[in-house]
Order: C-alpha cells, then sequence, then structure tokens
C-alpha cells in the first residue's frame, strides 16, 4: 500500500506492524530504505522500482540490523547497499537470519530471492559523513539506542529525513540504551533545527510533513523515556495514546527492564 507519494518520494506501508518502505527518486538515482515485509509487498516495491529505474543507479540504505528491515535484502542484488559501520560489525547476524527463517516458517512463507545479511558497499562510520548519491548529497547520522547500528539520513537537497525505528507515532521507544536513545533523541532534535526537512519518514507508522509534529514526536519520546526512568506508571497513559498497546506491552515491560538495568 502507497502511504504517500509526491514527484520524489513515494512511501510503501506493509500491512504488517505499519512498517515503511521509502522509495526517493532522483535524475540520477533511486533510493530504497528497509524494503519489507511480505513477498507481494517486496515484488510491489520491486516492481515500481524496475517501472523507474532507467539509467538511474540503485541504493538501499539499511536503517539498522532489525529482521524486519533486512527482510528483502536479497531482493536487490544490484543494489549499492548502505549501513552504518556497527551494522557491518554485528556481533550476531546468524540470529538476525534465523529470526527472518522463523517467521517465514510461522507464517509458511515462500520467497523467490535469497535470505541474506546484506554486504554494505557504502559504510557509515561517523555523524556528519556525507556521500552522494547518483546527484543527490546525503549526510547520515549514527543513530544508537534502539539498535547499537542505527543511523539517520539526510537526503539535503529534498528535505527528506529517514529516522528508521525512531519518532514513531504508532510505538513509543523501544530501547535497547536508554542513555544512547537519548542522545539521539536530541541529535534529532538538532538535525531539525539544522536542516529544512520537509518530510520526516518513520520505520512504522505514518510519516509526516508537519514540522510541529517531528518536534512533538520528540518532545513524547523523551516524556516516555523520563517517566521510564522515574519509575512513573504509564499503562493507562500509554493504552490511551497507542491504538496497539495491546501488542506494545510486553516491550514496555521490557524498557521497565532496561531502565532498572541503568540503575
Amino acid at each position: 500500500m502507497i502511504q504517500y507519494q509526491n514527484e520524489q518520494l513515494t512511501v510503501f506501508q506493509s500491512a504488517l506492524y505499519q512498517t515503511t518502505c521509502a522509495v526517493i527518486q532522483t535524475e540520477k538515482a533511486i533510493i530504497i530504505t528497509d524494503p519489507n515485509w511480505l513477498p507481494h509487498e517486496v515484488e510491489a516495491i520491486k516492481a515500481y522500482v524496475e517501472s523507474r529505474i532507467g539509467n538511474r543507479q540503485l541504493y538501499v540504505i539499511f536503517t539498522h540490523s532489525d529482521f524486519d528491515h533486512i527482510i528483502a535484502a536479497g531482493a536487490f542484488p544490484q543494489a549499492i547497499k548502505i549501513a552504518s559501520e556497527a551494522f557491518v560489525n554485528l556481533a550476531d547476524k546468524e540470529k538476525v537470519l534465523n529470526d527472518i527463517v522463523d517467521f517465514d516458517a510461522q507464517y509458511y512463507i515462500t520467497r523467490d530471492y535469497p535470505i541474506t545479511y546484506p554486504t554494505i558497499d557504502i559504510v557509515i562510520r561517523q555523524d556528519g559523513q556525507q556521500e552522494v548519491l547518483g546527484d543527490v548529497m546525503c549526510s547520515f547520522y549514527l543513530a544508537p539506542g534502539h539498535t547499537e547500528d542505527g543511523i539517520f539520513t539526510i537526503v539535503e537537497p529534498l528535505g527528506i529525513m529517514l529516522v528508521g525505528d525512531y519518532l514513531s507515532n504508532v510505538e513509543f521507544p523501544l530501547v535497547s540504551n536508554i542513555t544512547e536513545y537519548e542522545t539521539t533523541l536530541q541529535k534529532a532534535k538538532y538535525l531539525l533545527e539544522q536542516f529544512e526537512v520537509h518530510a520526516l519518514v518513520s520505520g512504522h507508522g505514518q510519516m509526516t510533513t508537519d514540522q510541529l509534529e517531528m518536534e512533538n514526536r520528540i518532545e513524547e519520546s523523551q516524556d516516555y523515556l523520563t517517566n521510564l526512568q522515574q519509575g512513573v506508571n504509564q499503562e493507562h497513559a500509554l493504552e490511551a495514546r497507542y491504538s496497539y498497546y495491546r501488542s506494545l506491552k510486553a516491550l514496555h515491560e521490557a524498557n521497565k527492564k532496561v531502565a532498572a538495568r541503568k540503575k
């Protein structure tokens, strides 16, 4: 399903977890982020790209290594692939691949491309690293906290900010490290101040073109983390705020354990 579309940006949304895949089209490049989930959804993304690729170079940015975000890495073998150094050096790649295999086995899913952990061609090692993708300058920023290997991408001339599993309108923060997550939120705030961001695409839920909405998502995420660390009971507020809290409750409990370890 296409969630949003303009001349340069198309955002596909999976039926599963409202997971998104952004496809950005310029004169000389097509840039995809995290193609996913189900085979027919991946096929729709492939068909869309193939109908427009022409002489353009294809790039795939992996925002982080969660299995749902690399599940279709093997469907785009011709693409130049981009991810963080921590993504490349991930210790337990086999677990990520096994998560994909287990998911497909659970639902009797067959794919027509290999399940593979992507080999990365352009490695993001530091904040502010700039790479020209085709004819557009992209700035990359390390974004740990959800996972250790996340990145933000600013497609500068188009004002598109790709944030992976941060700043969602359907999920509260899912945390591996609270201190790093808070630092990443401050980085997101800084980037919104430094760049003219016209479109923010999160990995789950609705993208937004509203500046106030972008700022509110940062504030809401920080409020959640602050309350989490202070031991505030948030269950009723979360249930009222998030339509899918019934399935997210276990993740909130996991976050509370992360907060307890920090103490």
